[in-house]
């Protein structure tokens, strides 16, 4: 299944993109896509529904982040071996995790703003881990019993202020808009391997990112499993997982995004993105 929510921020309703790529109204059935629909019991429900007897959505109604009520962004960093390259940074004998603010989360499409001071805003294109049960000490081989779907993210990081302005990395990765999440939540039936799938992003029309999941360092069943060593992992936590070579501080000279900048990602099977970039107005 592929699961969203739509319309006005803040407001948005649930609903599913059938075989034809209709949108369907799932109101009538459940409130929300959030932890509790995506669990195990919640999902093969929404399974046995036929997608005709829904309602169809007319017009083209804004798209928000496909999950309700995140708890947790818990984010991995430098897991693909040709990003750390690119960065003249070592592969992490462990996962790097991190956390990105819930009050980041942004629709798919929604415009992304730079935030004041900004000097070095970049893009990430990520996949993303949808937790569908509560996770405690998960045994590596167990870890997708515990995963609802995927969701394609784009990590904005602010370099300088997750770089150069000392502490943890959140600071960077945590300003309003840089979490667009989406546009749906595809359930793991889906998706018959998450570590072979072709990710890409444009910026301006340019080509900046092309690669796969098959350059994961540390795959979603190994990070399912060592997260929920250090923290439970709860029905709607989210965990990007990392990206491929292409940022822009990795470029030569470093390119960051500015006002008027157009961004588009994809990645196979996810679905695609599309944000206008604007600069903060106080």
């Amino acid at each position: 299944m592929r699961l969203l929510r739509y319309g006005e921020a803040g407001k948005e309703k649930p609903g599913l993109l059938d075989a034809n790529g209709t949108l369907r109204d799932l109101s009538g059935h459940v409130a929300d896509i959030d932890g509790g629909t995506i669990s195990p019991e919640g999902l093969k429900k929404l399974a046995a529904l036929d997608p005709a007897s829904l309602p169809a959505v007319s017009g083209d109604p804004r798209l928000g982040c496909p999950v309700g009520n995140i708890g947790k962004i818990i984010c991995v960093g430098l897991n693909y071996s040709d990003h750390a390259a690119e960065t003249g940074m070592q592969v992490p004998a462990e996962p790097i995790i991190f956390m990105k603010a819930t009050t980041s989360i942004n629709g798919p499409n929604d415009t992304v703003i730079i935030p004041k001071n900004s000097k070095k805003t970049d893009w990430e294109v990520e996949l993303g881990i949808v937790i569908g049960k509560k996770a405690q000490y998960v045994e590596e081989a167990d870890a997708l019993d515990y995963v609802a779907g995927y969701v394609l993210v784009n990590d904005i990081s602010e370099r300088e202020f997750q770089i150069e302005r000392h502490g943890q990395w959140v600071k960077g990765k945590s300003a309003d808009t840089f979490a667009p999440i989406g546009p749906w939540l595809v359930t793991k039936d889906e998706i018959a391997d998450p570590q072979q799938l072709k990710m890409w992003l444009d910026v301006n029309g340019k080509r900046c990112q092309d690669g796969s999941t098959t350059t994961m360092v540390y795959g979603v069943k190994h990070l399912v499993s060592y997260i929920s060593q250090f923290m439970t992992l709860m029905p709607g936590d989210i965990i990007p997982t990392g990206t491929p070579p292409g940022v822009g501080a990795g470029m030569k000279p470093p390119m960051f995004l500015k006002p008027g900048d157009v961004m588009k990602l994809g990645i196979e099977g996810l679905g695609e993105q599309h944000q206008d970039v604007v600069g903060y107005k106080g």
